[in-house]
């Protein structure tokens, strides 16, 4: 039974456990997102990073750009596996970066930016797993995209299998996705976060809308027992410690 996490690390340990779930399930390609501005990529990835370990070598990490190639090589000096920028090159360069000794592909905070350069490599890995930590594949900031372009974007984003996401609505309201469940929408009332909806898709704005206007579970089984608070006190604390 997924409940609302009281932590990152709590947050972080579920999403390892839902990826696990999904690739052994025979999905390859998954994503996994914790939508909160404030998050660091590497401090996140490093505590997803054991889902991986018994890879090695044979896990390949690409970053958006070479500077943050460059910094999580510095912060992951003794690491065995490869790590990578996605790079805006040509399809040749691009070629190199993936080899036949590659099993397992993590793209680290890919931006809808880069979706034609990680189209392209997710042809060349084929049917090897990947997986996309903080994916922001649908920035509606991007200024300029065309009509042709946004829907290829939404094609290749239909083939990715959101395993994992889990988002603060509002200081009492939070969405959460933890594979295999469903889409669930939690609320907290008198101190404590009750599932008050399960769905089979992700919700719309007006569908969350509809559900917390109602005020009533959606779901077909009893509501869940409640879970201890301050779940979201303790991420704007972890924030906090972050910033100084």
């Amino acid at each position: 039974m997924s409940e609302i996490p009281n932590s990152l690390e709590e947050a972080i340990a579920q999403s390892r456990l839902a990826t696990q779930a999904a690739l052994a399930d025979g999905y390859t390609r998954l994503q996994v997102e914790f939508v909160f501005p404030e998050l660091k990529p590497l401090l996140v990835a490093e505590d997803f990073l054991p889902l991986f370990a018994e890879y090695e070598s044979r896990l390949k990490i690409f970053f958006a750009d070479a500077g943050g190639a460059a910094l999580a090589r510095r912060d992951w000096a003794d690491a065995a596996f490869k790590i990578l920028d996605i790079g805006t090159g040509r399809a040749a360069s691009l070629q190199s970066k993936i080899q036949p000794e590659d099993e397992i592909f993590l793209f680290i905070n890919p931006t809808s930016i880069e979706v034609p350069q990680i189209e392209k490599l997710c042809e060349m890995i084929g049917d090897r797993p990947l997986v996309m930590l903080n994916p922001r594949l649908e920035d509606a900031g991007v200024v300029g995209i065309g009509y042709t372009a946004r829907q290829t974007r939404q094609r290749f984003i239909s083939t990715i299998e959101s395993c994992y996401y889990l988002r603060p609505v509002d200081d009492q309201t939070a969405i959460l996705r933890c594979y295999p469940r469903q889409w669930e929408i939690w609320v907290e009332t008198n101190g404590n976060y009750q599932k008050i909806a399960e769905l089979p898709k992700k919700p719309s704005g007006d569908e969350l809308d509809l559900i917390l206007s109602k005020g009533q579970t959606q779901t077909t089984t009893d509501a869940t027992p409640p879970k201890k608070p301050n779940m979201f006190k303790s991420l704007q604390r972890f924030f906090k410690a972050l910033s100084n």
